[in-house]
């Protein structure tokens, strides 16, 4: 048995987002095969559920994050955990970043509404969380055969890839491994969804579901143009934002745009529907039952070309037909394996065709996309996906270049860049009070003690 710590940066509560869903399943799953784990959240962790024992940890709580680290056998972290807790930097237990998130590519599209320096500042802050994960991880987790390509140039880099790690790929792969995000082996559970709980919405309505938030790197408004157009073809057509509001990030103005458009279109709450909560993890299953197929449309940019959409192994959940933009890892298995449509960036008409072709719920066409995502499914589930994770964790390692405190692995070693404690602090309030204002200042520190505007 190995005793594990997994850190994540997303609340562990009820209504979980993307990171703490993996979190967590990692922890059931490593549970499975009798390691014993404890999980720990920097933000918030009061999830009813006690399968797995978690906890929070605020950032710079050294001596809470210490006594949790000493007493793991392997500490697996995610996000910006290095530059929070400096026990974590220099651990000498075994050492596991899941970067199936690129994170600073992430950012370069969310800072977009930002004031230009703090976008900057964000992108930078980013991109040095996850060097310094590169260079003093024991063994890296990414979600596809894409990223782990991104990720090796990254490694060699910080000279990472070099005579004392590299002999084969198959030496590399002790470095860096698949692990994508998975779904569970349990079918999504019939239940109130939907039908029964968003107005609007009737039981013969063909519903086009949008699972997850809605962030700028997306392309909602392409999207709900192409609805509009084909409201007369597909009478019924229903597109559904499953949430608006992300329980661990600010609502982002792409939000306010596609609201706006649905109202002058003429399709808001009626054609376009918006959520504008947070579906509790465990029901999410029967909000999906109650789709007919499932949509994720983005632009073209460099964040779509590493990106690994969680939505859409929801959508393999439920057995979900689905339209998508190409571009991303996940277009290449919906158009190599038969599991709905492929449509190009941007293309209004491409993509109101493909809605109508999705929703023809009698048709051959649907029929056999159904069948084949509930043959692909199979590959992504938890177990499945974890396997080199678990091999890990029955017998972990230290990466080849591992030096006692870690500062040393690679070449050109940087100054980790610290994210907690009152020196960062302010630091951030001189930039904000710089280039954004008192009035932003004040906001910010009254959204910090959680108080309203």
């Amino acid at each position: 048995m190995t005793r594990i710590l997994i850190v994540t940066g997303d609340p562990v509560g009820d209504r979980m987002a993307g990171p703490a869903i993996r979190a967590w399943n990692i922890a059931l799953e490593l549970q499975r095969h009798g390691h014993e784990v404890r999980l720990v959240s920097t933000t918030r962790a009061d999830r009813a559920d006690e399968a797995v024992t978690h906890s929070h940890v605020r950032p710079g709580d050294e001596a809470g994050m210490r006594a949790r680290e000493r007493w793991a056998d392997v500490v697996f972290f995610q996000g910006h955990a290095l530059g929070q807790f400096r026990a974590l930097r220099t651990t000498d237990r075994y050492l596991v970043a899941d970067v199936y998130d690129p994170m600073h590519l992430e950012m370069l599209e969310q800072g977009r509404e930002l004031p230009a320096a703090t976008w900057e500042l964000r992108v930078a802050g980013a991109r040095d969380a996850l060097n310094d994960q590169l260079r003093r991880a024991d063994f890296l987790l990414c979600a596809s055969e894409r990223q782990r390509l991104f990720y090796l140039g990254h490694l060699a880099s910080l000279g990472r890839v070099s005579p004392s790690t590299y002999a084969s790929d198959g030496e590399l792969r002790r470095l860096i491994e698949l692990a994508p995000f998975g779904l569970s082996t349990e079918p999504p559970q019939p239940g109130p969804g939907l039908r029964g709980r968003i107005a609007g919405l009737g039981d013969d309505d063909l519903v086009l579901i949008w699972g997850g938030g809605v962030y700028s790197w997306f392309d909602p408004l392409t999207l709900i143009r192409a609805v509009a157009a084909v409201r007369e073809r597909v009478p019924g057509v229903r597109l559904v934002f499953l949430g608006t509001k992300h329980p661990g990030v600010d609502e982002m103005g792409i939000v306010r745009e596609a609201y706006e458009l649905a109202v002058g279109l003429g399709v808001e709450g009626r054609e376009v529907v918006f959520n504008d909560t947070w579906v509790p993890y465990d029901e999410r299953g029967a909000y999906l039952l109650d789709a007919n197929a499932g949509v994720s449309t983005h632009h073209s940019h460099v964040e779509t070309t590493f990106a690994f959409r969680t939505r859409i192994l929801d959508y393999l959940w439920a057995g979900l037909p689905m339209v998508v933009t190409d571009g991303d890892g996940f277009a290449d298995i919906v158009r190599d394996e038969g599991l709905g449509v492929v449509v190009p960036p941007n293309d209004e008409w491409a993509l109101a065709d493909a809605i109508a072709r999705v929703l023809a719920v009698d048709s051959d066409e649907t029929a056999a996309w159904r069948e084949n995502v509930a043959r692909v499914r199979e590959q992504f589930t938890w177990p499945e996906v974890l396997a080199p994770l678990v091999a890990y964790c029955a017998e972990p390692w230290h990466a080849a270049d591992y030096t006692p405190g870690r500062s040393g692995m690679g070449a050109g070693a940087g100054r980790t860049r610290r994210t907690a404690g009152l020196g960062h602090d302010l630091r951030m309030a001189a930039h904000h009070l710089k280039h954004s204002g008192v009035r932003d200042v004040t906001a910010r520190i009254r959204r910090r003690l959680g108080r309203s505007s």
